[in-house]
């Protein structure tokens, strides 16, 4: 087919201006210092996509001093000239991008990185950074008051981060919507035992060190990551359904713990798997350490990590999130009632499956504890505000809904929509919105209602 001279003029015309939108979106740009949430502005990064982290760590438990090389494996999301990574308080003595060294300035908790040559957008680039310093736990009030991050023992480190404390030990994309897999190395003195993430690779001795390699195959959010160290006993294995287990607990705890964590752990993780749907990782199991400073646990992917077990539903709770937070993480901190509303419900879930108690009388007893003018129907569950992100409302309530959301769609729809959720989103995020929408699908009803009135509206709701 042959053109007429004014349409090839007009082609010519075309192609000179999509050649120029092109040359002006390949443009390089510097990455942005975060990804925007509401509640931590600069946590994770803008402009590259984290794929995998190589942390090597040695640790003297004498100075608490860390000594890190962390390897980003990362892929370009737009043409960058420069783009930030999150570190707070460590120094930092030499930076590269694809082995050659490069330039960077520090602006608080963020490192801004200026490589020799510009990054092509869809491009894997490898930026290590090597570093040191002795880690600082933060504070505050967001975990419940208490300290948190990379803690100091007798005996080694009790390591749990969530929400924002991951770049207090490693320099990262510190925000739960940037997940990678892992590799994690880490020197210790002789006689100390260090857990992490995943299955252990391998283990040894050399000249009074301990070497351990872990890895992390299935994507993870950086506050889930661990590097705890100390002395344990552990105990390895596989559950009744067949999902290896690693256990270590810290002796001092060992013989006045009345809960058997070993046993425990094995059955709620293959309960959890038949309710839920396949459990998402390579191993289970729990790290029992004696860090009473803390006064909380966390559920670091894989083991999750308890400062003393002070209950079986702390087991059953903090197991429940390797579902709900680990392999489904949220999209912002504001949906963090999708991690402890849903880990709370399974809490009811629990003793409804051992005959204690329905999960309607639990319903019950939480909704008639507060009366009307409690301070805990003024927290909206939806959006609860970064100090109070993890009050007892976005726990309480959070469960209450789904015990609402369960008697208005009737047991044959939510049980199916449970494992619907955490296949549809497995090792991603998600968010409110997503959720609701997933039950009406399921349910095949409206139920703007019932979300309103449970996750966006304050005020203690009238039965």
């Amino acid at each position: 087919m042959a053109l007429s001279r004014s349409a090839r003029l007009g082609a010519l015309a075309t192609a000179a201006a999509s050649f120029l939108v092109i040359a002006a979106s390949a443009a390089p740009t510097q990455g942005a210092p975060g990804v925007g949430d509401s509640y931590f502005p600069r946590l994770g990064n803008g402009g590259f996509d984290a794929r995998h982290y190589d942390l090597d760590l040695a640790y003297t438990p004498g100075t608490g001093r860390v000594d890190g090389r962390t390897t980003l494996t990362a892929r370009a999301t737009r043409t960058l000239s420069s783009f930030d990574l999150d570190l707070q308080q460590l120094e930092i003595t030499r930076i590269e991008v694809d082995g050659r060294r490069a330039e960077f300035t520090r602006d608080g908790d963020e490192v801004t990185v200026t490589p020799r040559h510009t990054l092509r957008a869809g491009r894997d680039f490898r930026v290590t950074v090597t570093y040191g310093g002795v880690p600082e736990s933060l504070g505050g009030p967001i975990v419940f008051g208490s300290r948190y991050g990379w803690m100091k023992t007798d005996d080694g480190v009790f390591v749990a981060c969530e929400p924002n404390a991951a770049s207090t030990w490693f320099p990262s994309s510190d925000h739960p919507s940037d997940k990678a897999t892992y590799d994690i190395r880490i020197k210790a003195p002789e006689g100390l035992t260090a857990v992490s993430n995943g299955r252990l690779v391998s283990t040894y001795d050399r000249g009074g060190s301990t070497y351990t390699h872990w890895r992390e195959s299935r994507p993870m959010a950086t506050y889930l990551a661990t590097a705890t160290i100390g002395k344990f006993d552990v105990r390895t294995g596989r559950t009744p359904g067949g999902i290896p287990v690693y256990v270590a607990v810290d002796p001092v705890l060992k013989n006045g713990n009345s809960v058997d964590v070993y046993a425990v752990t094995s059955a709620v993780t293959d309960y959890w798997s038949r309710v839920f749907g396949p459990y998402p990782f390579e191993e289970t199991g729990a790290i029992v350490d004696d860090m009473p400073e803390a006064g909380f646990s966390l559920e670091v992917q894989s083991k999750p990590a308890y400062s003393a077990v002070r209950s079986e539903t702390t087991i059953v709770h903090e197991l429940a999130h390797q579902w709900f937070g680990d392999s489904v993480s949220v999209a912002r901190w504001k949906d963090v009632w999708l991690n402890e509303g849903f880990a709370t419900y399974a809490q009811w879930l629990w003793a409804e499956h051992q005959g204690t108690r329905t999960a309607h009388d639990s319903f019950l007893a939480a909704y008639n504890a507060r009366p009307a003018d409690s301070a805990f129907w003024q927290i909206e569950v939806a959006d609860p505000q970064r100090d109070t992100m993890f009050a007892s409302a976005v726990y309480q309530r959070g469960a209450m809904a789904l015990q609402a959301l369960r008697e208005r769609i009737g047991d044959t729809a939510f049980f199916r929509l449970l494992p619907a959720w955490t296949a549809l989103h497995r090792y991603g995020n998600a968010d409110t919105a997503g959720f609701k929408r997933l039950a009406e699908r399921v349910s095949g009803q409206q139920l703007d209602d019932l979300f309103d009135t449970w996750l966006f509206t304050t005020g203690k709701p009238t039965l």
